[in-house]
């Protein structure tokens, strides 16, 4: 009996030191699925501030404001974002880049407005940039299509 006396401790000991180890394993892996879950959060935040920016640049401009527009417009700033409106076409300008030349184009409906093809469309594309995260290292961007009805030979 003297030879056993110690070893109940000794394997108490280890099963302890085990129970232990796994303690902080779970400890850690909670810690970090808290950090996942809260970065899934700002990310959906950011993804309705940025589609919050483009409703509001929508609600901001003019119908005819869109259907004349000829440059690209970046003062906006709406919903803690940034907000592009592009008129489109882009044409490549022969060194390498893109030159803003908006035309009236045809709509894409389903059906034509007139017989005589009154209504042309002018097509503008809408992007809403939000930062979001530690130091705003994430970035969502949005990016939408719109059609302005003009008048046939209107415009630019």
């Amino acid at each position: 009996m003297k030879k056993q006396a110690g070893v109940v401790l000794f394997f108490s000991l280890i099963v302890l030191i085990i129970m232990t180890v796994i303690g902080v394993a779970l400890a850690v892996n909670s810690t970090q699925s808290l950090r996942m879950a809260g970065a899934g959060a700002e990310r959906i935040e950011a993804k309705a501030l940025a589609d919050g920016g483009i409703a509001a640049v929508l609600l901001d401009k003019t119908p005819a404001f869109l259907a004349t527009m000829s440059n690209v417009d970046n003062a906006n700033n709406y919903s803690g974002g940034t907000q592009v409106l592009t008129p489109l076409p882009l044409i490549d300008d022969g060194a390498g880049g893109l030159k803003v030349e908006p035309k009236n184009v045809s709509c894409q409906r389903k059906g034509p407005a007139s017989g005589i093809d009154v209504f042309k469309c002018r097509r503008i594309e809408i992007s809403s940039q939000v930062n979001f995260g530690r130091d705003d290292l994430g970035q969502v961007i949005v990016v939408t299509g719109i059609e302005q009805e003009v008048l046939n030979g209107s415009g630019i």
